[in-house]
């Protein structure tokens, strides 16, 4: 299944069962997101991405950063996160990404991709810090990039690309039945910024 941009409605549910994710589309005029996108990339305080795999330690080529209205701790791939107060720009797009959905977060995990090679591979963000069946807010700024789920029993997929300055939004059940993935590409990207805002039940 594809996604066209004729299509898009925030309303609608983009699964066919057991999960919800509505696309909003673009969120922001092109200048006043690739604004975001240059100051995103210029002051947040990156760090290179580390999993623990089967005792090792592996470096991704792949940036994050992790941010909370407390220092809240958040462990996934056996690596332990501890967010940094939020910037004001940061509280600026919550703000505008809770009025949007209606929905309420306290914490947001960036990605910076650097180009088309670097992804992310399928998964679910089921880590027991989340609030369980809550939304999580994928606010995309850069490079518009291919993004799929993946049904984990009948391994039907949806796939859509996210736009410049894009929300999607992911809720209910879906982490439970559904996986999802940023696929790496050979044709040429410039760098892709992700923010994902989320709710840590402490």
């Amino acid at each position: 299944m594809y996604l066209f941009d004729d299509l898009i409605n925030p309303k609608n549910n983009l699964l066919p069962k057991e999960g919800t994710v509505n696309y909003y589309g673009r969120l922001f005029t092109q200048q006043k997101a690739t604004e975001y996108y240059e100051s995103l990339l210029k002051n947040i305080k990156w760090k290179n991405d580390v999993a623990i795999i089967f005792g090792k330690r592996i470096e991704t080529k792949r940036k994050v950063a992790w941010y909370g209205e407390k220092p809240f701790e958040y462990t996934y791939s056996n690596n332990t996160k501890l967010a940094l107060p939020w910037t004001k720009e940061l509280l600026k797009l919550k703000t505008l990404i809770e009025q949007e959905t209606g929905e309420t977060f306290n914490s947001c995990l960036l990605n910076l991709y650097h180009n088309g090679s670097e992804g992310m591979a399928w998964h679910s963000d089921g880590e027991k810090d989340l609030k369980k069946n809550g939304a999580i807010a994928s606010l995309s700024f850069g490079a518009e990039r291919k993004f799929a789920f993946k049904h984990k029993l009948t391994k039907e997929v949806v796939s859509l690309v996210l736009e410049h300055g894009s929300l999607l939004v992911m809720k209910d059940e879906t982490q439970t039945h559904w996986l999802h993935r940023l696929p790496p590409t050979k044709k040429f990207f410039k760098p892709r910024v992700n923010l994902t805002f989320r709710t840590i039940e402490k």
